[in-house]
């Protein structure tokens, strides 16, 4: 059991930023409710503005705000699509709490008949449901790709800040020690909740798109962003990640990607059998009528939304404005609210086009607490030119192209060009964290939360040591065992980058030790994508045939207890020379060459099929080569391991080895060739579903341990692409096909059962199928010189097999987000239950992070 990637990663920047809380001093604040005059219901998203300044805020959920003007402010102004604008007079009292209530601008329509809705609700008859699907028949009409060519501008903001109730923050301990930081609270862009801003990106681009054929250009002119130290954080894979929780919201799609999950659109093709349906009212914007139209989850527990609508009623059934959030019921963690907001504007050609869409989200270890992480990313549009000739030549090259001068343009150039303006909060946040990260408190805090979620401590300015999870563990083979290494940093050497370590087993008393290097030859360091470079190493150490672990390292504490036996290990000595190469199309390859010595360890003994004489060590000398393709590929980028963002693109890698006898002490001819596919299905509200296929063959007479040794887990973890009931070293093949499949319904079973709902659990089931032989040329019969015999249990039975009867099968039924980290599988062996020491069903345990 261990903690996944993502945990590690979220859970360091949770950290951070609640580390920095702040204070404000004392001001003019003006709280209260805004409400719908007639129904007297709470309205949110309320826009709550200071005439003729740069102060604004907007109403939650429960119609509620707070505002900080300057002194001297006499009106505020409230205004919301579909109710008349209201201008509010301020006393001269310091903290005032007022009500407001606004009505609506209603004007009577013919097209649609507006019904009280006294009975049940239903679809049939239904004027709201037979609107929403017009809107729906003519979404193609009016979706972004129904021109032939567009340009236009873009600016784009990404801000994440700390957030809290005004006087907490300002009571915070920890905000003394920063002044700088204390000064810049901003009581204004959040109703009932004061924040502070700790990270800022803008980006200032042209935009080019032809839609037959499809293809696109963004070429960026300004870029400009809160840059941490690269000693703890990888900057560009911050920037990716949260443009993966906040993607760009196209309204017209059936599904709207958030936070890693998929959410049904409110016109999409299947609203009507999710959604609710009502038609609010009609109003004028700019001469044209438009139809409210509000919408609610028919169950508030599925990723769905709530909101609000704005239909145009000239024939073409647009969206003109849309007000969306995420229902408080809804299976989500970590998120206690989250809106989106989109703008459109009529074009020359008679269509609306979008002008602005925001997502906004408030973050928190629990929906109640105070405190948290306030989010944003806004995106607006202008300067459209539509159908008109591009240049091909504006195609050429990569899809993003980021001029020499973008991150070197100044304040004057943001002044100028930002589509709107920023607070001085806002402004002041580059400045202020690079202060932050001067002082010397905040190194300290960092080196921590280093430690404790990379496995690193920073022991001078070029070396680091680490990981400590794997300092400490114990095997059979090797008893005790203790471990010690570190590796160097960025600011040794930009282009060189070298790890090492020892490790000494207690039992066997045996030194175990490796030494690696890296020359970066992309002119940055080794990390940093597109990469390039040679990697050199040697390792002596133990390995268990069979055990392949995907972002942890083999000899970590928790993976030292095993179920089963566990006593057939490998002593490994291994040469390895690398040349990698990765392309901003996410095309990557490798090429290298392995001098790979083997011999047992523990219960595991070689031994010559033909003469039964021992056979102390194996070594292959091999060349091999890795392609690898992953279209539109995100991640971010560890301490360790690059850790994927899922998305619906497939990923493809190819693998070729050849072996060679006789060169550098190698003892075998063989040639290996290997494919695995890995693609995610999304099915909107039933979940998604992760699709991994993978065949190999092997040519050539080899012995047992050079075939494929099929990846088995004996630990208590619950593998993704292991076989979690198949035992280390129990089947091998020369040839093999396998299919695993696993869905995550999440939680749309449980949230339709009343009470178990709120819990919000999720279910997951898998299957994994696998299919081999070997070869007779490769299969020990007690008289084959070359190879060896299969390995032999203590009672004298063979262990390891080939799958020549029927596939290997094994499925599983899951729980997950128990206490919202939690996952627990029931998983089950369907047959080969008449090898020894094999468990029909088990308990596995996973941690994962998720939203």
């Amino acid at each position: 059991m261990y903690l996944n990637n993502w945990a590690k990663n979220i859970i360091a920047i949770l950290i951070i930023l609640l580390s920095f809380s702040t204070t404000a001093n004392s001001q003019i604040k003006i709280s209260g409710t805004v409400r719908d005059s007639e129904t007297k219901e709470p309205l949110a998203n309320v826009s709550v503005t200071i005439p003729d300044s740069n102060v604004k805020t907007s109403t939650n959920e429960k119609g509620n705000f707070t505002i900080s003007p300057s002194e001297g402010t006499k009106n505020i102004d409230f205004t919301k699509e579909g109710f008349k604008k209201q201008t509010y007079s301020l006393n001269s009292e310091k903290l005032q709490k007022i009500d407001i209530l606004l009505k609506d601008r209603i004007t009577n329509v013919e097209e649609v008949v507006i019904r009280a809705q006294k009975k049940k609700y239903r679809n049939k008859d239904n004027p709201a449901v037979e609107l929403i699907r017009k809107v729906i028949e003519h979404k193609e009409k009016n979706r972004f790709n129904s021109y032939d060519k567009l340009s236009f501008e873009q600016y784009e903001k990404i801000q994440f800040s700390l957030s809290n109730k005004y006087e907490k923050l300002s009571n915070n301990k920890l905000v003394k020690k920063y002044p700088f930081l204390k000064e810049n609270i901003d009581t204004t862009k959040v109703s009932d909740k004061a924040v502070l801003p700790l990270y800022m990106e803008e980006v200032i681009s042209d935009n080019f798109q032809t839609f037959s054929p499809n293809k696109s250009k963004k070429i960026v002119k300004g870029e400009k962003k809160v840059t941490l130290s690269e000693d703890f954080v990888d900057n560009a894979g911050i920037g990716t990640y949260l443009k993966h929780i906040y993607q760009e919201i196209d309204i017209y799609d059936n599904n709207i990607s958030l936070l890693t999950n998929q959410f049904l659109s409110p016109i999409a093709e299947s609203a009507p059998t999710f959604y609710k349906f009502y038609i609010k009212d009609t109003i004028e914007v700019n001469d044209d009528r438009m139809i409210n139209l509000s919408f609610t989850p028919r169950n508030k527990s599925d990723f769905l939304f709530s909101g609000n609508l704005l239909i145009s009623l000239d024939g073409n059934y647009a969206v003109q404005g849309a007000e969306m959030r995420i229902n408080k019921n809804t299976n989500v963690n970590w998120v206690k609210e989250m809106g989106i907001s989109q703008e459109f504007e009529k074009n020359d050609l008679g269509k609306y086009i979008i002008t602005k869409s925001k997502i906004t989200a408030d973050f928190g270890l629990s929906k109640n607490s105070d405190g948290g992480i306030y989010g944003e990313r806004t995106l607006t549009f202008k300067n459209y030119r539509i159908n008109q000739p591009i240049d091909e030549s504006i195609f050429s090259g990569e899809k993003t192209e980021i001029k020499e001068s973008a991150a070197a343009q100044g304040n004057e150039f943001w002044e100028e060009n930002r589509h709107e303006t920023i607070t001085d909060s806002e402004k002041k946040v580059y400045s202020n964290i690079d202060k932050l990260q001067n002082t010397k408190s905040f190194k300290r805090t960092m080196n921590m939360v280093t430690l404790l979620f990379a496995g690193y401590l920073k022991a001078t300015d070029y070396f680091e040591i680490g990981p400590f999870n794997t300092f400490y563990s114990f095997t059979p083979v090797e008893g005790f065992r203790l471990r010690f290494g570190g590796r160097t940093t960025p600011h040794f050497n930009k282009n060189i980058y070298l790890e090492t370590y020892a490790a000494y087993g207690f039992k066997d008393e045996k030194w175990k030790y490796y030494i690696g290097g890296t020359y970066s030859l992309s002119g940055n360091n080794r990390f940093t994508f597109p990469a390039k470079g040679i990697n050199v190493s040697y390792q002596q150490d133990t390995k268990i045939p069979g055990q392949e672990l995907q972002f942890i390292q083999e000899d970590n504490f928790l993976l030292s207890f095993k179920r089963g036996e566990n006593d057939k290990w490998l002593y490994n000595s291994i040469y390895m020379a690398e040349y990698y190469h990765e392309f901003l199309n996410h095309i990557s390859f490798k090429v290298g060459y392995k001098n790979w010595k083997q011999s047992g360890a523990g219960a595991l003994n070689f031994s010559n099929d033909a003469t039964q004489n021992a056979i102390s060590d194996i070594t292959t000398s091999e060349i091999y080569t890795e392609f690898r393709w992953a279209p539109n590929e995100e991640f971010y980028q560890g301490k360790l391991y690059r850790w994927p963002l899922p998305n619906k693109y497939p990923v493809f890698t190819l693998r070729g080895t050849f072996g060679m006898k006789d060169i550098i002490k190698g003892d075998y001819n063989y040639q290996k060739v290997n494919l695995n596919i890995y693609k995610r299905f999304y099915f909107s509200q039933f979940g998604f579903s992760d699709v991994v296929l993978e065949g190999g063959y092997t040519f050539g007479k080899v012995p047992y341990p050079l075939l494929d040794i099929h990846r088995a887990n004996q630990t208590y973890s619950y593998q993704l692409q292991s076989y979690n009931l198949m035992n280390f070293l129990e089947f091998v093949s020369d040839h093999y096909a396998s299919l695993q499949y696993e869905h995550t319904f999440n939680g749309f079973i449980f949230n339709k059962i009343p009470l178990l709902k709120k819990l919000k659990f999720r279910e997951f089931i898998s299957f994994k199928m696998l299919y081999g032989g070997v070869r007779d040329e490769n299969t020990p019969n007690g008289s084959q010189f070359g190879i060896m015999k299969f390995p032999t249990n203590d009672q004298g039975m063979v262990s390891t097999y080939s799958l020549e009867r029927e596939p290997y099968m094994e499925g599983s039924v899951g729980i997950g987000n128990i206490f919202k980290f939690f996952r627990v599988d029931l998983v089950r062996r369907f047959n080969y239950l008449d090898h020894p020491n094999v468990s029909k069903s088990g308990v596995r345990f996973r941690f994962k992070f998720d939203f």
